[in-house]
């Protein structure tokens, strides 16, 4: 039988298993080849891939420059503290930790569970601000995933509600909102800084790698107020508020020689640490926002505009009696037929229908623009953020009976701050110095408003007030010689004035011999009773005014006014009407 040879030789390897074989051996290759480039060849990019999973760049929270008083003492500070953050991504695989969260946080697990689930899309989430750092540091020793703090700053008032309206406050963010944190917000704030970090694959930081930009603190702000003027300002305020029972009220105290503003309170305060009392009828600072017909404080530059021509000087005597005088549909009148009353005792006795006389007989234009260079009618150049220009009407528009109420303070309006920056150009010789507040290391551009001779006769004439039986004799501080003038007028209200709502003013200023201070005390609607700016607010000009020249240790003066013919006499005369 016969058998057939068997072919023992291979069969060739079909063409689609080379292409396979080919196909792999070159992904091998390739993966050989790259895995040498990155080793070896081109590190960098493995080293860069690293690095941007781990390296970040952190902000760095600039300090805000502190707010000073005039002696250095601070009236706004930045303290450290920490704000809490989550990463709500990271967060979610512990999700279950929510209640240890809230806890730590000091939040209500139901927000906080809102929080996390309606962010779950962003990286960044606050979940509270400006923690101590104490704080901070027991919810970090929690170790939850994704949950971090960042540092920064929180402003603090040392004063509280004393200089409340004065210095303002920030928001959350640490920018400026009111007052001169407001105004000077620019001077104050600081430049941030930014750092390189390393964090781990749980996002904590574990290394400072570089400084990118250091940051730059805020500039300090060298105020003109004199804290301890400014404590005793709010203090004496706050008192006559009290018993008073009033609206509210204002105290300005300014430096006759420079303009600066050595104190501003106002009543009902706020204290600026406590963000509950952040509501604008509290924070407003009335003593440069509001305005008010001053009444018979008005009298003292209508008196000024007089003196500087040369139909009047203080002895020239007018005409009152019968102690009413008709203009146009109205009629104006004094509380007693004064009969005839030289142009000082107009003053010392606050008469309508003397003031009023003097007024008509003047030109419209040149009492207008005498009012306006006391600063009437516009800002003050203090920079104050909100400050009113108050109201002066052109004279054009002006009526004759325009022109007769405003010489005893009816028909325009004032701040507080303008009041006492007219009052501090009368003790500065008739020359207005820019209102500031901020410290001056020279003498301010200043204005003559006034002739030295009308005011050095004006001040001889408003210092007949203060003196025994004149409208301001509460306003007298013993050792020193005192002028100023009282001011009562009715409130307006919708068809006229009010019958039985009033606000009472004195302005003022001491040393007469050598002026320093210029004081203007406002009480809005005092409801206890009395309500004649003699009896409401000059013993407030007394109290503040004689605590600020102790404090400021200006010598005494003495009591007896300088020699000028009938102006004691006139001071003693015993009919008297408190306006």
């Amino acid at each position: 039988m016969s058998t057939r040879k068997r072919n023992t030789a291979a069969a060739p390897m079909p063409w689609r298993s080379w292409l396979v074989l080919s196909v792999f051996g070159c992904a091998v290759l390739a993966l050989v080849y790259r895995a040498v480039d990155l080793q070896l060849l081109d590190d960098g990019f493995l080293s860069g891939q690293g690095d941007a999973r781990h390296l970040r760049i952190d902000k760095l929270a600039a300090h805000r420059g502190p707010i000073l008083d005039r002696n250095g003492d601070p009236l706004a500070v930045s303290t450290p503290v920490d704000s809490l953050w989550v990463n709500p991504g990271e967060f979610a695989a512990a999700a279950d930790r929510i209640p240890e969260l809230a806890t730590a946080a000091g939040l209500k697990q139901d927000w906080l569970a809102r929080r996390l689930s309606s962010n779950v899309e962003r990286e960044f989430v606050y979940l509270r601000r400006h923690m101590r750092p104490d704080e901070a540091a027991r919810v970090l020793n929690a170790r939850l995933p994704g949950v971090y703090t960042q540092r920064e700053y929180r402003r603090y008032y040392p004063a509280g509600e004393v200089a409340g309206h004065v210095v303002g406050f920030t928001d959350i963010d640490d920018r400026g909102q009111e007052g001169l944190e407001l105004a000077y917000d620019e001077w104050l704030q600081g430049q941030p800084g930014a750092k390189r970090v390393l964090r781990d694959r749980l996002g904590r930081s574990i290394e400072d790698v570089e400084s990118i930009r250091a940051p730059s603190p805020g500039q300090p702000l060298h105020t003109s107020i004199d804290l301890r003027i400014q404590y005793l300002a709010y203090r004496e305020l706050k008192r006559a508020f009290r018993d008073h029972r009033a609206v509210s009220g204002s105290v300005v105290v300014l430096d006759v020689k420079t303009g600066e503003v050595l104190a501003m309170a106002n009543q009902p305060s706020f204290n600026p640490n406590n963000r509950a009392d952040y509501e604008p009828r509290r924070y407003r600072n009335r003593a440069v926002t509001d305005i008010f017909e001053p009444g018979s404080a008005l009298k003292a530059l209508v008196i000024a505009a007089a003196l500087e021509g040369d139909k009047y000087r203080p002895d020239t005597v007018i005409e009152t009696s019968p102690g009413f005088l008709r203009v146009g549909g109205w009629v104006i009148e004094d509380r007693n037929d004064f009969g005839s009353l030289n142009v000082t005792e107009i003053i010392s006795r606050s008469s309508n229908v003397g003031a009023t006389k003097i007024a008509m007989s003047l030109d419209a234009r040149e009492l207008w623009a005498t009012l306006s260079s006391f600063g009437l009618g516009n800002l003050t150049a203090s920079g104050f953020p909100g400050e009113s220009a108050g109201l002066l009407n052109d004279p054009v528009h002006w009526r004759p009976i325009t022109q007769a109420t405003i010489a005893y303070g009816y028909g325009l309006s004032v701040t507080p701050l303008q009041l006492a920056q007219a009052f501090a150009t009368i003790a500065a010789d008739g020359i207005r110095h820019p209102v500031t507040f901020q410290r001056l290391s020279r003498g301010p551009d200043s204005e003559r408003v006034i002739s030295e001779r009308a005011a050095g006769q004006l001040i001889t004439m408003l210092e007949t007030v203060t003196l025994p039986q004149g409208t301001g004799e509460l306003a007298a501080v013993p050792g020193f010689r005192v002028a100023g003038k009282t001011g009562t007028a009715r409130k307006a209200e919708a068809g006229g004035y009010s019958e039985d709502r009033y606000h009472a003013v004195f302005a003022g200023i001491a040393p007469v011999s050598a002026p320093r201070l210029a004081v203007v005390v406002f009480i809005d609607e005092p409801r206890a009773g009395l309500y004649y700016g003699g009896d409401v607010a000059a013993p407030v000009f007394s109290a503040i005014m004689s605590g600020a020249l102790r404090l400021l240790a200006v010598p005494p003066d003495g009591l007896t006014p300088a020699p000028a013919g009938g102006i004691v006499q006139a001071a003693t005369d015993s009919a008297v009407s408190r306006q």
